[in-house]
């Protein structure tokens, strides 16, 4: 039986060897989060289940619908004998919401936050040659204030709120490591001076240890750096670039260096290696323009949910992310803004080598409603330290060319500062603290509280061109239309690059719209044709790429996702339209890119 999402889980930063453990699990759904009362941790389980899809799916074997306020997986695994005399670290790419896990009986990691990975040691528990009795508990209570994205938190699935996901839903698996190795590198292009800085940490080093990085283009040496593995908590080297191997990465442009990391011990021999790879590319702000690499780029961004009818938010194969991208560039789109989900590494890396360019966002939303109201229940106080692992995990993609940590946030009028606000700024510093070469928006949407956000937003749904035209006019006089209401209140704009962050949302279902049936939603008045659809997409989208202050605009969406019924593709991506014609619609020259 061949196993699920078999291809390696962190392609930019790889391991020879790895053992991935997607598949056939045992599983109990515990109803009352009283397993470990009962023993749960300590018997065999009741149920099967395929890892890594979530059992609210088709593909998990499970499809249980319900709320779970608790689940337990359970697996032996036979540590590979060959990985003798190393450490062994166990991963799980992703577990939705507060996730334990013990091995052998001991307690190994404790995690809350769906959206990052988990890593954990091993040693002294077990090693190679034995026998690894992995236990998991995931509890994730989806009625609570806790930031799950649009995962529904009643029993139906309604307006943008959709199916939801409990558990283990990325791939599970574990690799040998050296006591003494490498950690995940951060990789910064530097085109001023066409270089990488590689920051490199390194765990346990040991006196008279040598780090030494690779520089490779299309397999040829371009660059070889060494520096003192023992000197620094974390090493940093630079990787300089032959003025005629200069590749720029660029939308439609994945060109991607490869670098490859050694780690050697006083006698000269090699304890640890791996491969990742960079972008050489630079995101800057001139006025109201958003510039890669110096030029003024027109972001033709599509909202990308990340939705799979059969595996939810995990897509059910690796081929299926390509063509979430391949589709989306196919209609005219050089980019997505990640919508309400941390996606998969996976992803970013085909995004990396594709040229596409992508809006990295947290998944705030809580209990319904909860960050609409003006507050945050206390599962948002751990918000920033999971954002904080977010951008940990992500800095060093290039198709990443902003960060949006918050998404349609409502402060009231003539409140004193709120936990809104706190959790706004917290997010918004985390971020340029973490990552000073990259613009951030404060919130997509509603109330702007943050002065020195990098970038200024609305979403305007205006179906009908000529309203959506009247609501942007004011841009041109530095009056931006906002998403303000009667007690709603953003701070002032001051000149920064602006952009509808959601616009469009256009309904069409053929088959519905034949029988009128009211099973689907989209944004504002129906059409009544399909060629309605293409003179309204034209149209809006006219106004956006003719307005010389607009750097940006996000179409909303790549496809239907269950009951939203507003996509260019329906929910299993076949075509709903003539991808030809709307790639000609969106493809021309913008207002803002012409010097």
């Amino acid at each position: 039986m061949s196993i699920p999402r078999s291809e390696y889980p962190r392609p930019q930063f790889v391991r020879e060897q790895w053992l991935c453990l997607n598949g056939e699990w045992q599983f109990e759904i515990d109803h009352g989060d009283s397993g470990q009362e009962r023993g749960l941790r300590d018997r065999e389980l009741a149920q099967r289940i395929t890892v890594p899809f979530c059992p609210e799916s088709k593909l998990s074997g499970v499809e249980y619908v319900d709320f779970m306020a608790a689940v337990w997986y359970r697996r032996e695994v036979a540590i590979p004998a060959e990985w003798q005399g190393q450490n062994v670290l166990l991963h799980f790419q992703g577990v939705d919401y507060d996730a334990t896990v013990w091995v052998n009986g001991k307690e190994v990691a404790r995690h809350r936050g769906g959206f990052a990975p988990i890593t954990c040691d091993l040693t002294g528990v077990a090693a190679p040659g034995e026998t690894a009795t992995i236990v998991v508990r995931a509890r994730d209570d989806h009625r609570a204030s806790i930031p799950k994205g649009k995962q529904s938190d009643r029993y139906e699935r309604y307006g943008c709120h959709y199916l939801r996901t409990t558990g283990i839903w990325q791939t599970v698996w574990m690799e040998p490591v050296p006591a003494a190795h490498l950690l995940r590198p951060r990789i910064t292009p530097d085109l001023a001076h066409t270089s990488f800085h590689v920051v490199q940490p390194i765990t346990n080093t040991r006196p008279g240890y040598r780090l030494q990085a690779v520089l490779l283009w299309e397999g040829l040496e371009l660059a070889r750096e060494e520096v003192a593995a023992d000197a620094d908590f974390a090493p940093q080297l630079e990787l300089s670039i032959p003025a005629d191997s200069v590749n720029l990465w660029r939308a439609g442009e994945g060109n991607l260096y490869d670098i490859e990391l050694s780690l050697s011990n006083a006698a000269g021999e090699v304890v640890d290696q791996a491969s990742t790879y960079a972008g050489l590319r630079a995101v800057t702000i001139d006025g109201k323009k958003v510039k890669i690499n110096g030029e003024s780029v027109f972001q033709r961004l599509v909202l990308d949910q990340g939705y799979y009818p059969d595996g939810i938010l995990t897509a059910p194969n690796d081929e299926a992310l390509v063509q979430d991208i391949q589709l989306s560039m196919a209609v005219g789109f050089n980019g997505a803004r990640l919508h309400q989900k941390v996606f998969e590494e996976r992803f970013l890396y085909h995004a990396d080598r594709l040229g596409y360019l992508v809006w990295g966002e947290f998944p705030d939303w809580c209990a319904a409603g909860a960050n609409r109201q003006g507050g945050y229940g206390l599962g948002m106080s751990s918000a920033v330290v999971q954002w904080l692992e977010v951008l940990e995990r992500d800095f060093s993609h290039p198709s990443i060319v902003g960060w949006c940590p918050l998404n349609e946030t409502h402060n009231r009028i003539g409140d004193h500062i709120t936990s809104h606000d706190d959790l706004m700024l917290g997010m918004f510093l985390a971020a340029k603290a973490m990552d000073p070469t990259r613009p951030v928006l404060d919130t997509s949407g509603y109330s702007h509280r943050v002065p020195l956000a990098d970038i200024y937003d609305c979403h305007d749904y205006a179906q009908d061109p000529e309203v959506l035209r009247k609501n942007q006019a004011g841009l041109a006089e530095g009056k931006p239309y906002k998403n303000d209401s009667g007690s709603i209140e953003s701070i002032a704009y001051r000149g920064q690059p602006f952009f509808v962050s959601e616009f469009g949302g256009t309904w069409w279902n053929p088959e519905a719209a034949q029988s009128g049936r009211e099973q689907s939603w989209g944004y504002g008045q129906r059409p009544s044709t399909i060629e309605e659809v293409y003179t309204r997409f034209e149209a809006l989208c006219n106004v956006l790429l003719d307005d010389p202050n607009m750097f940006a605009y996000c179409y909303t969406q790549i496809t239907d996702v269950f009951q939203e019924q507003n996509g260019i593709f329906f929910f299993d991506r076949s075509a709903k339209f003539d991808a030809a014609r709307l790639h000609a619609i969106q493809t021309r020259t913008a207002a803002i890119e012409k010097e």
